[in-house]
């Protein structure tokens, strides 16, 4: 057979020209199908001044997702990844290779920071953006609890951070008597979950939460109803502002934690900033864009919220009180999942972000590896543990480490740490992975850890992701059913017992 050559119109012969690829392959990892949960390989892409993942599922074809807004700052975050700590026991094998062996297994590149503990999956709203998928379900029991956190204990040769979550773990009765079991454990901070509804529908819990003093993870999207109505299904700012109101009565610290959404309240992100930093109560803001796992609006991951476009807008919403140089990437995870800073704000309300007094670089550097003299290897082990996840804003160590950084960010300190606690205000920006953007070497960094009450640590991003969350939820109501089957077949002998010793002894 004869191979013919294209032709121009004229008859000639038509020039082949190659064409430049429309992206850069930058690297390739590991993913999930988002229909069926398939690991697959993904690319990553830097395309027009972004960062995508590109995959490929043999059923159900490719998929597209945005990562980053910004392929320069997500290249130039990579110097910011640090050596992990390895835990000092792992609960599971390797046997089907991350994300399949969670638990955590040997494979894993980072010990828990922050441990969630989900201790029920009940909720008293029903929000349509729910990456929980809260319902009806469970109550974990004090035994299951205690396991749990035995767990993590004997895992960590410090454990930093428990977070009671769930559902919405303050409708749980043993709720206090678990935080409790925490701090009995050893574990140094223990922090609170919460859309803060309870709180003020019932003053006898409210009371009971300001003598535990946990430090207060608090649902806060907006600042207008319309931004409520749309995330959580229920017009809430009143409720949520008396919720504040009697924080700062009882004297409990908080974290404002802000689902971002497109088209939803990114608007929002410096009046929230700007109302946090001069509510008595607000120790910081959280905010995350939305995780389009479980219950969520409908969305295009081609064009979902990424960090470094909330940074973008706090930046332009907050007349340059919070600039995009002042955040920096967290070291302790993967450097794409996480970004934060700290700012000390004085009685006049002068805000002034760290990272402008000290140069933060040097003292992450974990690169060079170099030696440092006294006292900055103090100061470098200080940022260490403050530009962590396990750093709990308001709390006495994160006032602790500013003591050794007094002299290099050339502010007066000259203050107590209770003091000073309430001067340092945080702002962070968390990206959790869903089905469009899972990524093993994320995964595999991951240092926030969800505890389930067979003894396992499985990373955040992989219970809501790959299966886990069901799996859990399914052996539990599956043990709850058993156990109820147990005691009526128990109860039924009882009752019947005495029926027969009579019988035998009529005989």
């Amino acid at each position: 057979m004869t191979q013919q050559k294209a032709k121009t119109d004229n008859g000639t012969p038509a020039v082949r020209q190659m064409k430049t690829a429309d992206s850069v392959f930058y690297e390739i990892t590991r993913s999930l199908c988002p229909e069926c949960k398939t690991v697959i390989d993904a690319q990553i892409h830097l395309k027009q001044g972004k960062v995508f993942m590109r995959k490929r599922c043999a059923e159900h074809g490719w998929f597209v997702a945005l990562i980053s807004s910004d392929a320069e700052g997500y290249v130039n975050s990579l110097k910011y990844n640090k050596p992990g700590t390895i835990p000092l026991e792992f609960a599971t094998e390797v046997k089907d290779g991350c994300p399949l062996d969670c638990g955590l297994c040997p494979e894993h590149k980072q010990h828990t920071c922050l441990a969630l503990m989900e201790i029920n999956t009940g909720c008293n709203l029903a929000c349509p953006t729910c990456f929980a998928n809260a319902g009806t379900g469970y109550n974990i029991t004090m035994e299951e609890a205690e396991v749990m956190l035995d767990a993590f204990v004997r895992a960590e040769a410090e454990a930093e951070v428990v977070q009671f979550s769930g559902g919405e773990p303050t409708l749980h009765p043993q709720l206090f008597e678990m935080m409790q079991l925490a701090k009995d454990k050893g574990v140094r901070h223990v922090m609170l979950n919460t859309n803060g509804l309870k709180i003020v529908q019932d003053p006898d819990f409210a009371r009971k939460l300001g003598e535990a003093r946990p430090m207060i993870y608090l649902q806060f999207d907006g600042l207008t109803d319309e931004t409520y109505v749309k995330l959580r299904g229920e017009p809430l700012l009143k409720t949520k502002l008396a919720v504040l109101d009697k924080m700062a009565e009882l004297d409990l610290h908080t974290i404002l934690v802000a689902a971002i959404e497109r088209g939803v309240n990114e608007h929002e992100v410096g009046a929230l900033i700007k109302f946090g930093l001069e509510h008595p109560a607000v120790r910081g803001v959280n905010f995350q864009p939305v995780t389009h796992t479980g219950r969520h609006l409908p969305f295009d991951p081609t064009d979902r919220v990424t960090i470094p476009e909330v940074i973008e807008r706090i930046e332009d919403q907050t007349e340059g009180v919070f600039l995009k140089t002042d955040f920096v990437p967290v070291p302790c995870c993967h450097p794409g999942c996480q970004s934060i800073t700290y700012a000390y704000v004085e009685d006049d309300g002068k805000v002034t972000p760290l990272p402008r007094v000290l140069n933060v670089d040097d003292y992450l550097d974990y690169i060079t590896n170099r030696t440092w003299p006294d006292p900055s290897k103090d100061v470098k082990h200080a940022l260490e543990a403050l530009w962590s996840s396990s750093a709990v804003p308001g709390s006495d160590k994160v006032a602790g480490n500013f003591d050794f950084t007094c002299t290099t960010c050339n502010i007066d300190l000259a203050i107590t740490s209770e003091e000073l606690a309430k001067r340092v205000f945080a702002v962070s920006i968390k990206d959790f992975l869903d089905p469009y953007t899972f990524d093993v070497k994320k995964v595999m960094k991951c240092c926030i850890g969800v505890l389930t009450p067979d003894g396992r640590t499985i990373p955040f991003c992989a219970y809501n992701n790959v299966g886990y969350r069901e799996d859990v939820r399914e052996a539990m109501q599956l043990e709850r059913a058993r156990a109820r089957i147990v005691a009526k077949t128990n109860g039924a002998k009882t009752n019947g017992k005495p029926k027969t010793a009579t019988r035998a002894a009529k005989k």
